[in-house]
């Protein structure tokens, strides 16, 4: 007896003739390989269903295809052949393909001061997009800093002034008097607020480039802002930390453009669109500010 032949039902006609733009799916769960780090990743995987006339497309097809992504390191040439590979799968049904991967990149800061490191992640989201041989790959990354408001900083100094002319006026200055009010609380009687503050970039990569920049972008865009928050640190580095705080007063505003021309300056970068936001210690809302370079263009 001859074994029957599986139904096919998305080579089927459809019943209503239409394109579709995207179809495929989303949250797909799988490995990554990253600069000789495996990660866990999910992956949002589409083809568009240019054939109105078919009823869908061959879904597991994708699912095989992301198999490739387990066994080399990530880089634009291993995203584009899995498109191609998506593509030929597809071939009379699509003509454009869809990848997005997210994770986390998991990176070993130093301390400030000490020999102490510890582990930090950055949510990344990787997309490439492959339509009529035109190829990019858009790069999604956080990254969390301190941010202490000038504001604030210049209103706790007047205090501090205040309370210097309070205690010492009509007095004569030794040295020793002046120091240990500067040590003291009583000095001190005010001091600026900071908050956590994140940076969210999304930048288009040239097509060329051979690896994905993500670490260098991570180390760009801490050392333009200058105050990265920390992982294991001794009160060395707590303290280096409020040095760093106090040295790098900063608006959402002035954070944005540090961001914007260290991006600039930042090799296989051809457009990107910059997000921080200050979540505000003072108020109940969060401080925005956004810039753009070439975005328009992308």
């Amino acid at each position: 007896m001859n074994a029957l032949t599986l139904p096919d039902i998305a080579a089927q006609a459809s019943r209503q003739a239409l394109p579709l733009d995207w179809v495929g799916m989303c949250g797909i769960a799988l490995p990554v390989l990253f600069d000789g780090q495996r990660l866990s990743a999910k992956a949002d995987a589409g083809v568009s269903l240019d054939d109105g006339e078919a009823r869908g497309i061959h879904m597991s097809r994708l699912y095989l295809a992301l198999e490739m992504l387990e066994q080399e390191n990530l880089t634009p040439a291993l995203l584009r052949r899995v498109l191609q590979r998506f593509l030929k799968t597809h071939e009379g049904l699509s003509n454009s393909a869809y990848l997005k991967i997210h994770t986390d990149l998991l990176l070993k800061r130093p301390a400030l001061v000490s020999p102490l490191a510890g582990w930090k992640t950055y949510p990344v989201s990787i997309e490439a997009h492959l339509k009529n041989a035109m190829f990019h790959v858009e790069l999604k990354i956080d990254v969390p800093y301190s941010s202490t408001c000038p504001c604030s900083a210049a209103l706790s100094r007047q205090l501090i002034q205040q309370q210097f002319v309070d205690d010492f006026a009509n007095k004569p200055l030794q040295h020793a008097d002046v120091l240990a009010w500067l040590g003291s609380t009583k000095g001190i009687v005010a001091t600026p607020h900071s908050q956590r503050s994140t940076a969210r970039l999304r930048l288009r990569v040239d097509d060329y480039l051979e690896d994905l920049p993500l670490i260098a972008l991570i180390n760009d865009a801490e050392a333009a802002l200058g105050t990265a928050v920390q992982t294991a640190v001794k009160r060395a580095d707590e303290q280096a930390f409020a040095l760093a705080n106090g040295q790098n007063l900063m608006f959402c505003e002035d954070a944005v453009r540090r961001l914007n021309l260290a991006l600039k300056r930042s090799p296989g970068i051809n457009a990107f669109h910059i997000r921080v936001v200050h979540a505000e210690s003072l108020h109940a809302h969060d401080a925005v500010a956004e810039s753009r370079w070439n975005w328009e263009a992308a």
